[in-house]
C-alpha cells in the first residue's frame, strides 16, 4: 500500500472536523502525568477519562504528592473510569516508586516502564512518545484493527503489528498515528458493524475491495 500519506491527512481532516472531540495527551507534557493519564484511558473512552483525569490531578501532581493520596480518596476522584479501584492502586505504588526508587524521575525507555506493574507496550510507547517527544509507536487494539482491515499489516496481536508498523511506517507518522486511530475506531470503525458509508479512508480499505 503506497497511500498511507493521503490516509493519514484524510484521518487527520476528518479528526478537526469532530469539534467534540479532546486529546487528552495533548493536555500534558509531563511524562509523569502522561504515564498516569494513560492508565486511567485503559478500556474507557476518552470522554469519561478526561473529567477523571482534571479531578485526579486535583489531589496530585507529582509522585511524591501521588504516593501520599488515600487509595479511596483516588478511587472516587477517578471513579467511573474502568477497574477505577485497582487503578487507584496502581498509580499510587507506582508513584512511591518512581519517588522512592528513582529520585522522582519517570523513566524514559519503553523496557524500563514496562516494569512497572500493569504497564504494557502500549502505555509505554505513548509516554516514550509525548512525554519524552521521541520516535514511538504505541499500538493499541483500534490501531491493530484498523491497520489490519487496511490490508497494511496482516498481524495477531498488537504487539505484532507495532512491530510491523516500525518497519515499515514512515518514522513521520509514528507520534500521532496512535490518536487518529483511536478517533477513527471509537466514531467509525466500530469492531463491529463499523460504519463503512461515513468512512474517510474506505477507498484504501481492503474489508471493502
Amino acid at each position: 500500500m503506497n497511500n498511507i500519506d493521503q490516509i493519514v491527512q484524510n484521518l487527520k481532516d476528518a479528526k478537526q472536523k469532530r469539534s467534540e472531540f479532546v486529546d487528552l495527551m495533548d493536555s500534558f507534557s509531563d511524562p509523569y502525568l502522561v504515564l498516569i493519564a494513560c492508565i486511567l484511558s485503559l478500556r474507557t473512552n476518552d470522554k469519561t477519562t478526561y473529567p477523571a483525569t482534571l479531578r485526579m490531578l486535583e489531589l496530585a501532581r507529582t509522585p511524591r504528592e501521588m504516593k501520599s493520596v488515600e487509595v479511596s480518596e483516588l478511587a472516587k476522584a477517578i471513579y467511573p473510569v474502568g477497574f477505577y479501584e485497582n487503578k487507584a492502586k496502581q498509580i499510587i505504588e507506582l508513584s512511591r516508586q518512581i519517588d522512592e526508587e528513582l529520585d522522582g524521575k519517570c523513566p524514559s525507555e519503553i523496557e524500563d516502564l514496562i516494569k512497572f506493574n500493569g504497564v504494557g507496550r502500549k502505555t509505554a510507547n505513548l509516554v516514550v512518545a509525548r512525554g519524552f517527544n521521541k520516535l514511538a509507536i504505541c499500538v493499541d487494539v483500534h490501531v491493530h484493527r484498523i491497520f489490519n482491515r487496511l490490508g497494511y499489516v496482516k498481524t495477531k496481536t498488537p504487539e505484532e503489528t507495532e512491530f510491523a508498523l516500525r518497519e515499515k511506517l514512515p518514522v513521520k507518522h509514528w507520534i500521532d498515528i496512535n490518536t487518529l486511530m483511536v478517533t477513527h475506531g471509537q466514531n467509525v470503525c466500530f469492531p463491529r458493524k463499523p460504519n463503512c458509508s461515513e468512512c474517510p479512508i474506505a477507498e484504501y480499505c481492503m474489508r471493502l475491495i
